[in-house]
């Protein structure tokens, strides 16, 4: 399977706006779309990390894909988040899912069960074959306290085809080189960390699935657009005006930073739902680099 380049540049993993009750915020959500539609997102993740999705109910996630379809409307492809740590509940979800208007599927490494590389690589293998869909594997220990080895991710690049890209982000820059030199041809590797974006694509990454883009999509989309094409003086430029406010948005964890940050902007509410809580950490520096936008 060759997956064109849908995948290519800046994806956008969706923040989930809530209102001060802490119910969604339909409203906020659709002008965080065009929002994003205007800064030239490339294609949108819908329920990944970013979005809270463990704390949203199986009725409120299909919403909010409906939402984003229907607003969407067919202009950027759409990435969904389906993953967990019981292989057979994320299959059956799979089965039970109306993939009409999206792209492919983001499916996180188990997390707490803590697998073996074959436990993981037989994870992924049951998932493959339950679906035609294109599936991109995400590999984030930071949060799961499991990694993806570069020779686990390289065999099923080789053994499924409909296994299209890996979202990495482990940090690990030997093992994203290992994985991108041996990967099957086609496949492709994306950065999931804003901050190593630029030096990711400089080896060979495609692009990035961003939590920064949420604020700052045609300012951060530039930069991965100039560094894929081979402008890197210039990307390395923007690359270093993002680095501090980088380390703002991530200090208090994710997505805290990147809604106060919305929220400054009067896109959404200030608002996260437990066990995470808003932050407005450096709230005046945020404030500054909002007045000299990129």
């Amino acid at each position: 399977m060759i997956f064109n380049n849908k995948l290519m540049g800046m994806g956008v993993a969706l923040v989930t706006p809530f209102k001060q009750d802490y119910s969604v915020d339909y409203e906020a959500l659709k002008r965080l779309i065009e929002f994003q539609i205007d800064g030239g997102v490339d294609y949108f993740v819908v329920c990944g990390t970013t979005g809270e999705t463990p704390t949203l109910t199986d009725d409120e996630k299909k919403r909010i894909t409906d939402t984003v379809l229907e607003i969407n409307n067919g202009r950027k492809p759409i990435v969904l988040g389906i993953g967990g740590n019981n292989t057979m509940g994320v299959v059956d979800q799979i089965k039970k899912t109306d993939f009409e208007g999206i792209d492919a599927v983001l499916s996180v490494v188990p997390y707490y069960n803590k697998p073996s590389q074959a436990g993981i690589y037989q994870h992924y293998k049951a998932i493959t074959e339950s679906t035609d869909m294109p599936i991109i594997l995400y590999n984030v220990p930071g949060r799961t306290g499991t990694n993806i080895s570069a020779e686990t991710t390289i065999k099923l690049s080789h053994d499924f085809t409909n296994i299209v890209a890996i979202k990495e982000a482990s940090g690990n820059f030997r093992q994203i080189d290992e994985i991108i030199k041996n990967k099957r041809q086609d496949f492709m590797v994306i950065s999931g960390d804003d901050g190593i974006t630029f030096p990711l694509i400089a080896l060979g990454a495609v692009g990035v699935i961003s939590v920064v883009g949420n604020a700052f999509p045609k300012e951060f989309g530039r930069m991965v657009r100039l560094a894929l094409h081979g402008d890197l003086s210039g990307a390395r430029e923007i690359h270093y005006e993002f680095v501090k406010m980088i380390e703002v948005l991530f200090a208090d964890g994710n997505p805290a930073g990147v809604k106060s940050v919305l929220s400054c902007m009067g896109m959404i509410e200030n608002v996260l739902r437990l066990p995470l809580v808003p932050t407005e950490n450096n709230r005046e520096w945020v404030m500054e680099f909002l007045g000299r936008r990129i």
